[in-house]
């Protein structure tokens, strides 16, 4: 691609795709899109996002056409990758000025160098860290900014890289460049506080940029750069700065409350907040990734974090953000492995006793004792923001964001997770503190008091979260008698706080110290809650033991809410609800179900722009059909198209359905009486689920076997061919677990119908003959290379002859010579296989040969009794009715299993199993006999004399057992 002529109808393409007419954005993507692999390309949008009079949206998405192309074609290797001499002319482009008037693209530009730095710097752009250098020096103050901004983004991509070498290469940076990141930052801070003394605000809002995106840079040298920080003074001269240059920062926040200047003190306030995160986020960082390192910072880190959380020097300074990264800091260091000494103290290290020592010095009891009455009584309190949206959006509200990694950023949950750790780690010191709270709580509470109801919410939160440590000292059964029965049968609209809070409560207890006989009570309560006309009281977790005699109206008040609820994440709660309800209860939720089976089609319809929900919905539809066992077939014309689509991969939904989709789809054969032709022709989902080759593979192998043992025959017809080409492709790349899980769908096709499964697998069977013969090394693959062929030998004999020709021919050997290496290896490895059922059926595979007057099979004659005995070994028992041995993997009838109330009834794929094992040789056929009848058989073939002869090569302790075995035969 010419540059000068390319670059107008680049410009002009460019210029089309940011129109809003969809007739004029598409064409444009597409030709852009075919120019993405032409030489010359990258170097036009160069041009023209360095060209600062076009218009901003072209030259964005200029930008991001460059960035996108990186990704795709920067690597040497990657399919129509860049020239190397194009790559040289754009690095030299990129850091040819730091001049970009546009915040948005500035930043955009500096992620794009930054992408180019991660594969090229420094072997290839040596000269890219030295111009960031000299740019961030210069005067410009524009310039000083994008340098900077640049410098700070190509620092933390090479910090980010994980290998060995490129860990090395990064800290040979960090060494060279450490002093002017230091001395960087401390220029920009010192510029920062004289401006912000001096009130010069839009100056100090520029300084204060800078100081922070020096310190983002010193944050990741100072981390990632240094293997050991502790023993480079520079490195903890600086970390150790960092508390005091933040107390200092911290201090001018009540200035910015104080100026008249509302828009621009906003935003320093904001920057101001961000520079006191960003040193605490690198504090944070350094104690995560070098805890030893930060030994020396534990006191006076712990000092400033308490004061402002824990002491009245913060009330009205600190950020929200501020006090989460406090409280992470203080919870990181009471709850590091490193910071405390081994059971046996004289095997810990001096650093973990300097840490312990540290600490203990001061934790003391009065510190203790304010942190945690501080935290109930000031932290957990429900705020008029939160008590405001109970009112006017209750459903949001009873969505609490508690779950995953919430706590490093939102301060309720930071609250709660630092009281469990202080709680855990101090329970001797603050378990009287609690309990003394809870006792000055005790009796009912005035409503008209919001301080007081405000206060025992706050009390009952900490005594649920610290349930298990609470677990001695606490007689939750009499509390729950004699105090919480009552309050939450106190109906007054102002409390309900507190019914909502004392559910919650017994929630937390119930798995840790609650009596069985209190439950009947408990669900008695549960049902007018259920009623109760508030939405976040009625949003209650439980469990579901002794639950049957309530049921019924429980499950109908759950659906009842399930309809009147709006919020997704809140029809999400009551669908897991409701899940819990149906996995707990099984079988005996079939009578209650019809509602809900017929309100979940329209729910589904609904929330085609809501996956997360859809998932809750699939994960109900696996517990309902588990429930409904084969009466589930009646959902099948709402259950089918959504199996279909969420196991679809060309759709997009299935990003996030995949996983529940499957799960469904497997539960559903399970359960399924019968196939279908709609439930076979979802199986076409298959081929592309396999090529994945996903975390999934082991679920889609499931619903392979569920098939197979369906339907086998109209299965095995319709996609066996197809099956058998995805198994061969996988087999081509994968692990040595991945190919047993392959070959063991084989080895059950088989298995349930031995002929169609051995002709629609033939394409595979010669792999597994040459690793037999070959030795397999791996016992677990060798044990089903063994299992697969002995199925086909003992079961499809005619089969195996035509295969032992194929294979015969392929390695240019006789038939019995191939065979007899065929018996020798199976004899040797015979211990590989360790599953009795295999055991026994090499048994009947080998010994099925005889009668035989092939020389080989005679020759092997003593391996093959050998097995024999092994196999007798492991299945006879004594009949303790008869006092004989007997084979004790017959079986002669089907009988209905009697289970108890915890277990599950089987499923219809259970059921097809049984009857499958009636049939199964290895279930059907006593190897005893059959043994006897093979060699009785023999002994008339070769006659008495032949067969002694055949006998005396097998060894004599093997024929004195052989002959107790079959004795009373």
């Amino acid at each position: 691609m010419d540059i000068d002529s390319a670059s107008s109808v680049v410009l002009q393409a460019l210029t089309q795709a940011t129109s809003q007419d969809t007739a004029v954005l598409k064409p444009a993507e597409e030709q852009l899109r075919q120019w993405e692999t032409q030489p010359g390309f990258y170097s036009v949008l160069l041009n023209i996002f360095n060209n600062h009079m076009l218009d901003v949206n072209v030259r964005w998405l200029a930008v991001l056409y460059f960035k996108n192309g990186i990704d795709r074609y920067w690597r040497r290797v990657a399919p129509h990758a860049l020239s190397e001499e194009e790559k040289t002319s754009l690095r030299a482009g990129l850091i040819t000025n730091f001049n970009e008037p546009v915040n948005q693209i500035a930043t955009q530009i500096a992620v794009l160098i930054a992408k180019v730095a991660r594969l090229d710097c420094p072997r290839q752009w040596p000269e890219l860290i030295p111009v960031l250098l000299e740019s961030v020096k210069g005067q410009d103050g524009l310039q000083q900014h994008r340098a900077l901004l640049t410098f700070y983004h190509v620092t933390k991509t090479l910090a980010s890289k994980r290998l060995a070498q490129d860990k090395r290469l990064f800290q040979d940076l960090a060494s060279g460049i450490y002093s002017f990141a230091c001395s960087l930052w401390s220029h920009h801070t010192d510029c920062f506080l004289q401006q912000i003394y001096a009130r010069d605000e839009p100056t100090a809002l520029s300084s204060l940029e800078r100081t922070l995106l020096s310190l983002k840079v010193l944050r990741k040298l100072t981390v990632h750069g240094f293997q050991e920080p502790q023993q480079n003074m520079e490195v903890m001269v600086s970390i150790d700065g960092f508390n005091v240059v933040n107390y200092q920062t911290s201090n001018t926040i009540p200035f910015s409350k104080n100026v008249d200047a509302p828009n621009g003190i906003k935003r320093l306030k904001l920057c101001l907040g961000s520079k006191s995160q960003d040193f605490y986020s690198t504090l944070l960082d350094f104690l995560e990734y070098h805890p030893c390192a930060f030994i020396p910072l534990i006191q006076r880190s712990l000092e400033f974090a308490v004061s402002y959380v824990f002491t009245p020097a913060g009330e009205g300074v600190a950020f929200e953000r501020f006090i989460v990264q406090c409280m992470n800091l203080i919870k990181m260091i009471v709850k590091n492995e490193a910071y405390k000494p081994a059971k046996n103290v004289e095997d810990s290290k001096p650093e973990s006793l300097e840490a312990h020592k540290i600490k203990t010095a001061f934790f003391t009891h009065p510190t203790l004792t304010e942190i945690g009455r501080r935290l109930v009584s000031h932290y957990f309190l429900l705020t008029e923001e939160e008590l405001t949206m109970w009112e006017e959006d209750p459903e949001s509200f009873a969505v609490e964001e508690t779950g995953g990694d919430s706590w490093k950023y939102s301060l309720r949950p930071c609250t709660e997770v630092l009281f469990l750790d202080i709680f855990h780690n101090y329970s001797q010191t603050l378990t009287p503190v609690l309990l003394e709270m809870v006792e000055n709580l005790q009796g009912p509470t005035n409503v008209e008091d919001p301080v007081q109801l405000l206060m025992k919410d706050a009390v009952y939160n900490a005594v649920g979260l610290a349930a298990y440590e609470l677990f001695d000292s606490v007689d939750f059964d009499q509390w729950f008698k004699n105090q919480l029965l009552g309050e939450l049968q106190v109906s007054h609209h102002r409390y309900k706080l507190i019914r909502r809070r004392v559910i919650w409560l017994i929630g937390q207890w119930i798995s840790v110290k609650f009596k069985s006989v209190l439950r009947p009570l408990l669900y008695e309560v549960i049902l007018s809650l259920m009623q109760d006309p508030d939405l976040v009281v009625r949003k209650i977790p439980f469990r579901t033991e002794q639950f049957l005699p309530y049921l019924e109206s429980i499950f109908g008040l759950l659906f009842h809410l399930l309809q009147q609820v709006t919020e997704c994440d809140t029809k999400m709660q009551v669908l897991h609800v409701i899940s819990c309800v149906i996995e707990r209860v099984n079988i005996q939720i079939r009578p209650y179900v019809g509602c809900l089976v017929q309100y979940l089609p329209l729910l589904w319809k609904q929330s085609e722009e809501h996956n997360m929900l859809r998932c809750a919905i699939l994960t109900t539809l696996i517990h309902l059909v588990q429930g409904l066992g084969a009466e589930s077939k009646n959902l099948y014309p709402f259950l089918l198209p959504v199996i279909q689509l969420s196991t679809d991969v060309s759709q997009p939904p299935h990003v996030y359905l995949l996983e529940d989709g499957l799960e469904l789809w497997l539960v559903t054969l399970e359960n399924s009486p019968a196939v279908t032709p709609e439930l076979l022709r979802i199986f076409q989902n298959m081929s592309a689920l396999l090529e994945l080759s996903s975390e999934n593979l082991r679920t889609c192998f499931q619903i392979v076997n569920a098939y197979i043992y369906l339907s086998a025959s109209e299965f095995l017809q319709n996609y066996g061919e197809s099956l058998c080409q995805s198994f061969s492709d996988l087999l081509k790349d994968i692990t040595n677990e991945g190919q047993v899980q392959v070959l063991k769908v084989v080895e059950i096709a088989l298995k349930v119908s031995p002929i169609l499964g051995s002709h629609m697998f033939q394409p595979l069977l010669p792999a597994v003959f040459r690793g037999i013969v070959d030795g397999e090394r791996y016992p677990v693959v060798m044990s089903t290379y063994l299992g697969i062929m002995g199925r086909i030998l003992l079961q499809n004999s005619s089969f195996f002859s035509s295969l032992l020709s194929k294979m015969a021919s392929e390695c240019r050997q006789e038939m019995d010579q191939l065979l007899g290496s065929v018996i020798e290896m199976w004899v040797d490895r015979m211990d590989n296989i360790t599953q009795p059922e295999r055991r026994k059926l090499s048994a009947l595979a080998l010994v099925s040969l005889l009668p035989s007057d092939n020389s080989v099979i005679q020759d092997k004659f003593c391996g093959i009794i050998s097995i024999c005995i092994e196999a007798l070994h492991d299945v006879m028992s004594e009949d303790p009715e008869t006092g004989t041995s007997k084979d004790c993997m017959l079986m002669s009838h089907f009988e209905e299993p009697k289970l108890s109330d915890d277990e599950e009834p089987p499923t219809e794929q259970d059921k097809r199993k049984k009857l499958l094992a009636l049939e199964d040789p290895v279930h059907s056929v006593s190897l005893q006999h059959f043994v006897y009848e093979k060699l009785k058989a023999q002994q008339g073939l070769m006659g008495d004399q032949g067969f002694g002869v055949l006998m005396e090569t097998v060894d004599t302790v093997l024929v004195r057992q052989l002959q107790e075995f079959l004795q009373n035969l």
